[in-house]
């Protein structure tokens, strides 16, 4: 998440926050097993203290400004359209090529609420637990919840099958292959203040069957190793640490490479989808060299290999068919994203195509690159292109309002195509993934309206709305909480899934707060 409107530097705007809503404490708590960032923590912290300021100086000067916030989740839930990998259209040129994709426009884009999953109870001695991972399969859409991941009826919602596990999750795959596999990364029990317990295990989960495929972990010296990230590609499943790097065969829970004690680099993590592509550091922290590695997903051998420039100690996956990396160098960002910069590398070659500047004051993206290394938000890549949600600023007329766009880079020249997306006055758009050879965005709404779903026409940018959620207060409260900077958000043929990824005791008794809420069309 970067900071929104609120921050230091831009005074007088509440964020997201408006309209009485409190801001949530939530994101300001690390992930489990170290995967927050000191720095991300404390821009987020920044924020929300930005923002509770930023609310009383106008509750005082007695005017509301509405805003919505949004970065996208970046993610598809297929290993065959990878993440934000996507589009099969490579050529360069000026325009980009539709393919159609497979969303179908309905006749009525009305949603209705299908159902929503109410917060699991978390102790005082909890706080707040991690709930990462959603996946959406043709019969179900699957949810972590507090030491347990649960399938629900894509319309319904009732609960198809709880796989139930040993400790809470700490990280997930957004990938599922075609039969229906995933990957997660759990703690091996419960914790507690005597023992918080570390991140060890990984397990392969069958969304199918409703089961855990195969649970393993990796000793190193001795002791269980505490992994930081994990992804899917070719029928293997990669994680990465501090520690290393080890992959397994996802059919059979063979381990296929770990960590030597000889090496004097390491996997970091690793992107999957379309290829495997490895961040591979070497060196002390004040003189890191990461190597952008794409490998062999059986056996690990180095395909081709790409040195970014000394000292950048962090990078991100963005995509990796066609390869998209992205990067924070020399800190310059400034804002808490992670991104200064994207590489465009030919992946047969390692060779760079062409470095896209990104400057954090000027788009909305943002990637968790210090340890969940695909982990990018408000961005997707296809049909050659880089597409990339601007950064809010304000909107048309006198309402105060803040808005935004979707624009395009071409990997290939690395300048902006000049095609873009309008989010419309009052709403802030993110793409979330793409289809075929088109962009399907989030547009979060106004105070006064419910969310959108647009399909982005890869070809002329023209939008067509696949879906518009209910206006009423009472789902606005629950959507407005989902907000695409922390959230999940997964939508498929007229349903949309939004989703918490962490579980924290309510503000307060009458709060209610939801794991999940799903949205569908009728037609």
């Amino acid at each position: 998440g970067q900071p929104g409107p609120g921050q230091p530097g831009q005074p007088g705007q509440p964020g997201q926050y408006g309209y009485g809503y409190q801001p949530p404490t939530v994101p300001m708590q690390p992930q489990a097993g170290g995967s927050g960032g000191g720095g991300k923590i404390n821009a987020q912290l920044a924020i929300i203290v930005s923002a509770v300021v930023a609310i009383a100086l106008i509750i005082g000067g007695g005017v509301w400004y509405a805003n919505s916030s949004g970065d996208g989740d970046g993610k598809d839930d297929t290993a065959s359209s990878g993440g934000t990998d996507g589009g099969t259209d490579q050529k360069g040129g000026s325009g980009g090529k539709s393919s159609g994709g497979e969303e179908k426009v309905p006749s009525d884009p009305a949603s209705k609420v299908l159902f929503q999953v109410p917060m699991p109870a978390v102790s005082k001695d909890d706080s707040t637990i991690v709930v990462s991972g959603s996946w959406l399969t043709d019969k179900v859409y699957a949810k972590s919840g507090i030491a347990e991941v649960v399938g629900y009826d894509r319309d319904k919602g009732t609960k198809s099958w709880t796989i139930d596990l040993p400790g809470p999750v700490c990280e997930a795959s957004h990938r599922v292959t075609e039969d229906g596999k995933t990957a997660i990364i759990h703690k091996p029990a419960m914790p507690t203040k005597a023992e918080p317990q570390s991140c060890t295990e990984v397990a392969v989960l069958d969304l199918a069957a409703g089961k855990t495929a195969w649970s393993k972990s990796v000793e190193s010296g001795g002791r269980p190793m505490s992994l930081n990230n994990v992804t899917l590609s070719g029928g293997t499943v990669a994680a990465g640490s501090t520690s290393g790097g080890i992959a397994w065969d996802i059919a059979t829970g063979d381990e296929l490479w770990s960590p030597k004690p000889t090496d004097t680099c390491y996997d970091a993590g690793y992107g999957g989808g379309e290829k495997l592509v490895a961040v591979r550091k070497c060196g002390t922290y004040d003189a890191r060299q990461l190597n952008i590695q794409t490998i062999d997903p059986k056996s690990g051998k180095v395909i081709s290999e790409y040195k970014m420039a000394k000292g950048i100690e962090y990078a991100a996956v963005v995509s990796t068919e066609p390869l998209v990396v992205a990067a924070d160098v020399g800190d310059s960002a400034g804002d808490g994203s992670g991104i200064s910069d994207f590489f465009s590398i030919d992946n047969k070659t390692g060779k760079l195509l062409n470095r896209i500047s990104a400057p954090g004051d000027e788009f909305g993206a943002s990637c968790e690159s210090i340890t969940e290394i695909e982990n990018c938000r408000g961005l997707a890549v296809g049909n050659n292109r880089l597409y990339i949600a601007t950064e809010e600023h304000e909107g048309g007329g006198e309402s105060y309002s803040r808005t935004n766009e979707v624009v395009a880079f071409d990997l290939t020249t690395g300048k902006q195509t000049g095609e873009r997306a309008d989010a419309g006055d009052g709403y802030t758009i993110t793409p979330l993934r793409m289809d075929g050879g088109n962009v399907i965005a989030y547009k979060r709404p106004p105070y006064d309206k419910g969310g959108q779903v647009v399909s982005i026409d890869g070809g002329t940018f023209k939008q067509t709305t696949l879906m518009e959620n209910p206006a009423t207060e009472a789902v606005r409260d629950v959507e407005s909480r989902m907000s695409p900077d922390y959230s999940e958000i997964r939508y498929s043929q007229g349903h949309l899934y939004m989703s918490q990824v962490f579980a924290s005791e309510p503000s307060s008794a009458d709060d209610k707060e939801y794991l999940a809420i799903a949205f569908g069309t009728s037609g």
